[in-house]
């Protein structure tokens, strides 16, 4: 039996309805037959793998490790995957370092190939913490089937936390932004930026995101703008934003809103 998490709406309408039914949905959709089967397979043999070319070549276990860090359209790219779980992250020279998209970073340092002498898979709670992941991002993808806006708002709450949370300025933490296609597409629409923005110098870019940051949200500070209300007003504000496209009447529910937003 397989459970498919649904929105009976769009835009903040659709986005409040997910926010209270999504444990519900999210309890359903872990129990999913599907799910429980490639995590089983997940947690049998995990353990089982000594080295990065043993993963890539293992389909089903590939498509986890992946699935649980977002990068399940990635799956044919199993030498570049190779090389950034060979490598590690302990070396700042390091493909996973060097890639805008830092999910990669990730998923080489939950693995943990490069950078001990035994992978972190070896280790007795590995499979639940990917486990965990997995079901997340699952959710997310499948949701996305529903409702892409929703998928990529799901994505933000978490990925805008991570960010903001996380080490460096405020510019580089920007810039991994601006480098991270779906917290992008969430920012830009959030901000109302149009689709020429991406042709301009990536330093007008930046400072085209801060100023109109600063002016939509009350701050350009990313470690303010990833947590409490002020990622529930990104979000929100992202949320709106996307609803207006299937939105025509200017009495629209979504437009009143956004007018006093």
């Amino acid at each position: 039996m397989t459970f498919q998490p649904f929105v009976p709406t769009g835009g903040l309408a659709g986005w409040r309805f997910l926010q209270t039914t999504m444990e519900v949905q999210k309890t359903a959709h872990g129990k999913s037959a599907v799910i429980q089967r490639d995590l089983d397979y997940f947690r049998e043999n995990i353990g089982k793998i000594n080295t990065p070319e043993e993963l890539v070549k293992d389909y089903r276990l590939l498509s986890v490790a992946l699935g649980a860090f977002g990068l399940d359209e990635d799956i044919n790219s199993r030498h570049l995957i190779k090389t950034v779980l060979a490598e590690g992250v302990d070396d700042p020279k390091s493909l996973a370092n060097k890639m805008s998209d830092k999910r990669y970073r990730d998923l080489s340092r939950a693995f943990g190939f490069g950078d001990f002498a035994s992978p972190s898979s070896k280790m007795p709670d590995f499979a639940d913490k990917i486990e965990a992941l997995y079901k997340d991002r699952r959710f997310e993808t499948d949701m996305g089937a529903t409702d892409e806006t929703m998928r990529l708002a799901l994505n933000a709450k978490r990925e805008l936390a991570e960010l903001g949370a996380g080490p460096g300025s405020n510019r580089t933490k920007w810039f991994t932004l601006m480098s991270t296609p779906p917290l992008r597409t969430v920012m830009e629409t959030a901000l109302n930026l149009p689709s020429s923005f991406a042709a301009l110098s990536i330093d007008r870019q930046l400072e085209d995101f801060m100023e109109r940051a600063e002016a939509r949200f009350g701050t350009s500070d990313l470690s303010e703008l990833g947590k409490g209300e002020a990622l529930d007003k990104v979000v929100d504000r992202y949320t709106i934003m996307a609803g207006l496209s299937t939105e025509s009447s200017a009495s629209s529910p979504a437009l009143m809103l956004l007018r006093g937003y």
